[in-house]
């Protein structure tokens, strides 16, 4: 069983940046494929960024690339998600995913563990 914890939400004007951690225990966290989606009020949740356990590939939404920066650290078993110049629609609460084994994929249901979320709100 994989858990894992994200932090570093909040409230930003548009412009800003805030970096995300994802925190993961209960496997190798090498292993993992990590990913975050978001979901806005009303909306599904939606796929940002990947970065599958063989690094050296990421995959961005075309809303978010050249904005955001996914990366891992597997010495301290965290992901990261770097948004930098943030507007109001990138307001949702942001969850971190994993995939053992797996490839990056852009479909929600290709991952297994989910964290509970961090809340993102940025004004105009």
């Amino acid at each position: 069983q994989v858990q894992l914890v994200e932090s570093g939400g909040g409230l930003v004007q548009a412009g800003d940046s805030l970096r995300l951690s994802c925190a993961a225990s209960g496997r190798t966290f090498s292993t993992l494929s990590m990913a975050w989606f978001r979901q806005a009020p009303g909306k599904e949740r939606e796929f940002v960024a990947a970065i599958p356990w063989k690094v050296g590939i990421t995959y961005y939404s075309d809303s978010v690339k050249g904005r955001f920066t996914i990366s891992r650290d597997n010495a301290k078993n965290t992901a990261y998600l770097q948004m930098n110049g943030l507007k109001p629609e990138d307001s949702a609460v942001y969850f971190c995913a994993a995939d053992p084994w797996g490839t990056g994929s852009r479909n929600r249901d290709a991952y297994d563990y989910w964290g509970q979320g961090t809340q993102v709100t940025v004004s105009s």
